[in-house]
């Protein structure tokens, strides 16, 4: 029986968010591939030449980084919640209250500038 021509999906958008978010983490490509048991060179394909993860690795990165994988499968709809969301979910669920009401704060001064500026 022959085999259904699938064309392969390109990870090259997901290898570049990955290395985006790890940058922004601040954290060093030897760093996560240690504690994600893969070598640094792994990883580097991953993130610099779209090389496809095994479903264990994209899994682990996704959670790791709190990206949300419906950018890159469904591109054309609105995702729940993008990787930005996700990601501030993480830093917010990790806040004090004291941290949640500056916060809160920011964002309504930050509303009430944006639909009063001209």
């Amino acid at each position: 029986m022959a085999k259904r021509p699938v064309p392969l999906y390109d990870f090259k958008a997901f290898g570049a968010a990955i290395k985006a978010a790890r940058n922004e983490y601040g954290e060093s490509r030897k760093k996560v591939s240690d504690e994600l048991y893969i070598s640094p060179r792994y990883l580097a394909n991953i993130e610099n030449k779209g090389q496809q993860p095994s479903l264990q690795v994209f899994y682990d990165l996704v959670t790791r980084y709190h990206i949300s994988v419906d950018q890159f499968f469904f591109p054309n709809s609105n995702a729940e919640k993008s990787t930005g969301r996700r990601q501030l979910d993480a830093l917010l669920d990790g806040m004090s209250d004291k941290g949640i009401r500056i916060v809160t704060a920011t964002a309504r001064e930050m509303e009430i500038a944006a639909c009063c500026v001209p």
